[in-house]
């Protein structure tokens, strides 16, 4: 069955529309759908159509990115024509961009992945998951990185015993995980040997069975039985009304009316909930939030842009309100978002993309970094480590803070993506940091979804996106930390898996090619045996068979006797025939010096010859 289905794929048209469903299915397996148990199979469709056609191997792969992340990041449309107001004959080829440059990661994994010489068990089972974790990884770093859509994201669900290996490694370990047990599943389904799939089916009970045990063990502890109230502020203000003079008091009423409805001890406000910046803004509305704050028992914090301090930049910011003092407010907590989105926070080629921005409404596109290792709010007895938005995809860069703290906390503004599954997908992100770092994490935004996340990654609760509410919900303060916190970063996993793959592609390389030579060597050396009934060529009958007797010459069978007479005559022949030689050997002249050339036709000359001539003769004579 699999062998017709083989041929059948390997027409164009069906292979091509097979490929295009496996990639436009993937955001089925990533928030808000959650379908994990999908991934394994869209990523081993991938591996099997990669061999049906090994040589369209690379370029499957791209086109498999291509439409996977086109699919999956088609916000980025929304956000470029609908919110920014960019035309589409603009917006539709910059939405194409992202996903085309994402798309030569996938590429470059296969295309490694073809340069390997070894069994396919190992090939497909170790070295493709192993690439593919790196390649991925790489993805997340290059030009400041894009990891959404990772492969171990798809696993960051309530019921996923994959998810396991987050608070362990990291999201590349559980990207590792996903593409292992993905490429057994077709070691599984496609294996001609019996016992090679036995094998790999319990690997893969194996694997999902101790992950499932892994799943349940906490790593972290909670620092009081008691919990902490938290009130998560979602303004729904649109994005296209925010930056606007007329606009500005309204959305300060908005949120100081959600503000004043809640009593939660930690009160969160999404990004740049105040649209104007700090130095700008009134302090008078600073200071009346505040106000209410105390008054309220909040310990509050804000999300508002603000210049540096030598005024020549500005910055993404949360400032904490818990003990704000209007004369002295520089000496309020601040913290200040250091990832930057390449192309909307910060522009990386300024000269190349000016003309654009003048075709969108994008404020604020040119922020500074504020830098690693900032510390966390002290926000009613807990510490508060603060993430904006985009940063809450890095969860390298959130550890040493994570390290300080008892609570994670992201604001983000999603207005900028419409009703798209962008935050859907940023929550994913936030569930994945909240496993891997053993922490509450709560989200405030703009738009949705603001959510409270447990330490085990699940969403507890969560707003309904665009409207204007006021998400409660309570949280503990954690301690301790992960293995993931443990090692610091994820590069312990990169190089591990780089240092795997380095071997798996140089020392069996080598013992390949040395077995294949000596198996060369052998093969030349050994005489070549023929089968029984093999057919033998014409020239060999010739060399192998007798010539036949002529049917004129009798076969004649001499007795003993005779036989007898005839062996004493050679014999006494042979003797005849050495006593001459002698003699010619001794009347001889002597033999010329060497530095007189010898003629040539006595060079060809030979004792030798002459007397096996005389002893033909004298055999002829005697017949």
């Amino acid at each position: 069955m699999l062998l017709s289905l083989d041929k059948h794929w390997q027409k164009p048209l069906p292979y091509f529309l097979t490929l295009s469903t496996l990639a436009v299915a993937t955001p089925l397996a990533f928030a808000p759908y959650y379908y994990f148990w999908l991934m394994p199979f869209l990523f081993g469709g991938l591996i099997v159509l990669t061999e049906i056609k090994p040589h369209r191997r690379i370029s499957s792969a791209y086109w498999f990115g291509l439409v996977g992340y086109t699919t999956q990041f088609w916000w980025i449309h929304t956000a470029l024509h609908d919110v920014s107001g960019l035309p589409n004959q603009y917006a539709i080829p910059l939405t194409f961009l992202l996903p085309a440059f994402l798309a030569l990661f996938p590429a470059i994994a296969f295309w490694l992945y073809g340069k390997n010489h070894l069994p396919r068990p190992l090939a497909v089972g170790v070295l493709l998951p192993a690439l593919w974790t790196l390649t991925e990884f790489a993805r997340e770093r290059v030009f400041t990185g894009f990891g959404w859509g990772a492969l171990g994201y798809s696993q960051i669900a309530d019921y996923s015993p994959l998810a396991a290996f987050a608070p362990i490694g990291g999201i590349h370990l559980v990207t590792f995980a996903t593409a292992v047990f993905s490429c057994w599943l077709v070691l599984v389904i496609r294996n001609r040997s019996l016992i090679q799939r036995v094998i790999f089916a319990m690997l893969m009970c194996f694997l999902w069975d101790k992950a499932a045990d892994w799943r349940a063990i906490n790593y972290t502890e909670k620092e009081s039985n008691q919990p902490v109230s938290v009130a998560l502020l979602q303004g729904n203000i649109p994005q296209s009304l925010k930056f606007q003079e007329e606009n500005l008091l309204p959305t300060y009423q908005r949120y100081f009316d959600q503000l004043s409805s809640t009593k939660a001890q930690i009160v969160v406000l999404p990004e740049t909930a105040f649209p104007q910046f700090l130095q700008h803004t009134d302090k008078a509305i600073v200071a009346r939030f505040a106000e209410q704050a105390k008054k309220n028992g909040n310990a509050l914090a804000v999300g508002i842009p603000a210049f540096t301090a030598d005024g020549k930049g500005y910055l993404n910011a949360m400032i904490n309100l818990t003990n704000f003092n209007p004369e002295q407010p520089e000496t309020m907590q601040v913290y200040a978002k250091n990832h930057l989105v390449p192309f909307g926070e910060f522009k990386p080629l300024a000269q190349l993309t000016e003309p654009l921005y003048e075709k969108m409404n994008l404020p604020l596109t040119d922020f500074k970094r504020g830098g690693l290792g900032q510390e966390p709010f002290n926000m009613n007895g807990l510490q508060v480590a603060f993430n904006i938005c985009y940063e809450d995809g890095f969860g390298d860069e959130l550890i040493d803070s994570a390290k300080k703290s008892s609570l994670l906390a992201n604001a983000s503004n999603m207005a900028w993506y419409g009703k798209s599954n962008a935050m859907w997908q940023q929550l994913q992100q936030s569930q994945a940091r909240a496993l891997e770092l053993g922490r509450y994490m709560i989200r405030a935004t703009n738009t949705g979804a603001s959510a409270i996340i447990s330490p085990q990654g699940r969403v507890l609760k969560f707003s309904q996106p665009n409207v204007a509410t006021v998400l409660e919900g309570e949280v503990y303060g954690m301690y301790g930390q992960t293995p993931y916190m443990r090692l610091g970063h994820s590069w312990v996993v990169i190089y591990s898996l780089l240092f795997l793959a380095v071997i798996l592609f140089c020392y069996p390389a080598k013992t390949l090619a040395k077995w294949g030579a000596k198996h060369k060597r052998k093969a030349s050396t050994s005489p070549v045996v023929q089968p029984e009934n093999a057919a033998v060529p014409v020239a060999q009958q010739a060399v192998q068979q007798p010539a036949p007797m002529p049917a004129s010459e009798p076969i004649v069978v001499p007795n003993a006797a005779e036989s007898k007479q005839r062996l004493h005559d050679v014999i006494e022949a042979d003797k005849e025939i050495l006593a001459n030689s002698h003699t010619e050997t001794s009347e001889s002249p002597e033999s010329p010096p060497l530095d007189k050339a010898t003629p040539p036709q006595q060079a060809g000359k030979n004792p030798t010859r002459k007397r096996n001539n005389k002893r033909k003769k004298g055999g002829k004579k005697r017949r």
